[in-house]
């Protein structure tokens, strides 16, 4: 099984919504970090909560960040974080949100930050 990606760059990958057995899949497919930029309950009951996207990732031997962030909305503190995950992550890098564009936004935010 896979999930379907797009590569931002040949170390750093988005991805629309993802679930718990998600996880397994991504570590299958060689990624080595998931980053989860989509706030708890954004999408309603219907969305895991990054508590359980965590328990899955750290189960299926992935790295996990929760770094949060609104669409549209993305500060300068954020994007600075965003840069410190990316440094200190190990790559591939798989992040998500709601259709992953949150994702690519913060991510070029991020490589703006020296």
């Amino acid at each position: 099984m896979s999930i379907p990606v797009r590569s931002v760059t040949p170390e750093f990958y988005v991805a629309a919504q993802l679930a718990p057995t998600d996880m397994a899949a991504a570590a299958a497919m060689g990624f080595k970090t998931v980053i989860n930029n989509r706030p708890d309950l954004e999408g309603g009951s219907e969305q895991p909560l990054s508590t359980s996207m965590q328990a899955a990732a750290q189960a299926a031997g992935l790295s996990y960040v929760y770094l949060p962030v609104v669409g549209g909305a993305i500060t300068a503190e954020q994007a600075a974080s965003m840069k410190q995950t990316l440094d200190a992550a190990q790559p591939p890098i798989l992040a998500f949100c709601r259709s992953g564009a949150r994702s690519t936004q913060l991510f070029m935010l991020a490589q703006q930050h020296g």
